[in-house]
């Protein structure tokens, strides 16, 4: 686990995330329209990408978020997500911020399996590399990751094996936690780079949406723009695009991003404790 000093993130850590943000991002151009997944907009196409057994208890574009316990870096060490106030400073890469509002949300168990909307992904402890995770950390699917530039829903990461559903079928609750800033930002969840809440829509999806409305009022806000690009593949069309695009890459190197992020967690797979 690294060691974060009293007052936040390393500016070290910081401008590496933020450099490989920058690299990335120059070639995106290079990258083509043709072998990039759909960029998706901050707006209800979100709900496209839903799965078949999706039940709607995810409100407005499918944000469930950060499971109970998930520790998040302020300025003054880790703190679970459900220990977060109002107010206190979260690191994001843009330095410490103020958390404007958590949205919860409560699932109750209905069959003898949860649905694969809801129930959450396993990212491995240093899963994604040799410092982060820096224990297990449990995201809802569609949550991004901020993966070589990218914001990339953690269920287009799944290897099965360091990046993988958990085993939740002996829950009867499973608990959700979304952390809403001025801007849409990236903050550290057990170390690894995550997005926080993207307003683009009302926040009717969260229990606790009338809290918010005490707090600010109606505050009719325009749609937050991204923190970076947002990549998601939608349908059995771009899979199949993708899978093409893999297919070609020993011969030359077409993969869109979300491949070449996948690629390398997967080969890193063997070196993690699963």
């Amino acid at each position: 686990m690294r060691d974060f000093q009293q007052g936040g993130l390393p500016n070290s850590a910081r401008r590496h995330f933020l450099g490989i943000s920058a690299a990335v991002a120059g070639r995106i151009a290079a990258v083509g329209a043709a072998s990039l997944p759909i960029l998706a907009s901050t707006s209800k196409r979100a709900k496209a990408e839903e799965d078949d057994d999706h039940h709607g208890h995810d409100g407005h574009d499918g944000h469930h978020c950060f499971l109970r316990g998930t520790r998040i870096l302020t300025p003054r060490g880790e703190v679970p997500i459900e220990e977060l106030a109002i107010g206190a400073l979260v690191e994001t890469l843009n330095g410490p911020l103020p958390v404007r509002w958590i949205g919860r949300q409560t699932f109750k168990k209905t069959a003898s399996r949860w649905p694969s909307s809801v129930a959450p992904i396993r990212v491995a402890r240093f899963a994604l590399d040799d410092q982060y995770p820096s224990r297990d950390l449990y995201l809802s699917p569609t949550h991004s990751l901020f993966v070589d530039g990218f914001l990339i829903p953690v269920k287009h990461l799944v290897n099965g094996t360091s990046v993988a559903p958990a085993q939740m079928d002996d829950r009867e609750v499973i608990e959700y936690f979304h952390i809403e800033l001025e801007t849409h930002e990236v903050v550290f969840a057990e170390g690894a780079p995550a997005e926080t809440l993207q307003v683009t829509t009302d926040r009717e999806g969260f229990a606790n949406f009338v809290e918010y409305e005490r707090l600010y009022g109606s505050d009719e806000r325009p749609a937050m723009a991204p923190f970076a690009p947002l990549l998601r593949f939608y349908g059995g069309r771009a899979e199949l695009q993708g899978l093409l695009r893999l297919a070609l890459s020993p011969i030359v190197d077409v993969r869109d991003p979300i491949q070449r992020a996948r690629a390398r967690i997967d080969a890193r797979a063997e070196l993690v404790d699963v």
